[in-house]
């Protein structure tokens, strides 16, 4: 009987620590991305390189000017679709050959399931396109992975065309 008490605490325990050290990502980031959420900061957990100006559209690095830098996902995935991959490939190219590059990867979920777990979402999906960063020759150094989860959307809108176009990661390069 006092074993199984001694179980339950430990396992209780354990919990706490494993809750504490996850939520322990949550940082806040630029004041100027400040738009209210909980405790007045906008929730984003970012890993990586701290915020820094990013680069857009025209001003993009030549050799990936043309590239796509928004990737898609499926409802509730967090798995780098087929479409994404020739894009990402040649951004690692040029990530892996200039490594003073730095990118940041803002990832998203739709509106559906609760704050928590479409941030937790948000990041699986920006640490998703990381590693196939990662895999395809680019330094952890110059990725930073930030999730925004339902807080940003790309598309107001409660229907399935809205949702899909907020299920994303935006790839910025950072100067």
């Amino acid at each position: 009987m006092r074993a199984l008490k001694v179980t339950k605490v430990a396992a209780l325990a354990l919990t706490f620590a494993w809750m504490a050290g996850c939520s322990s990502t949550s940082t806040q980031t630029d004041s100027s991305d400040l738009s209210g959420g909980m405790g007045g900061t906008d929730g984003a957990m970012t890993s990586g390189m701290g915020d820094s100006g990013s680069l857009s559209g025209s001003s993009l690095p030549g050799a990936v000017a043309n590239l796509q830098t928004v990737f898609y996902f499926d409802f509730d995935q967090s798995t780098v679709r087929s479409d994404s991959i020739a894009d990402l490939e040649a951004h690692a190219r040029y990530l892996a050959s200039n490594p003073q590059a730095q990118v940041r990867l803002e990832g998203h979920a739709d509106e559906r399931g609760t704050r928590e777990y479409n941030m937790a979402l948000g990041e699986r999906r920006g640490n998703a396109v990381s590693r196939f960063l990662m895999v395809n020759g680019v330094s952890s150094g110059q990725v930073e992975v930030v999730s925004y989860g339902e807080e940003k959307p790309a598309i107001m809108g409660h229907d399935n065309s809205s949702w899909s176009e907020n299920r994303r990661v935006e790839l910025k390069y950072v100067n």
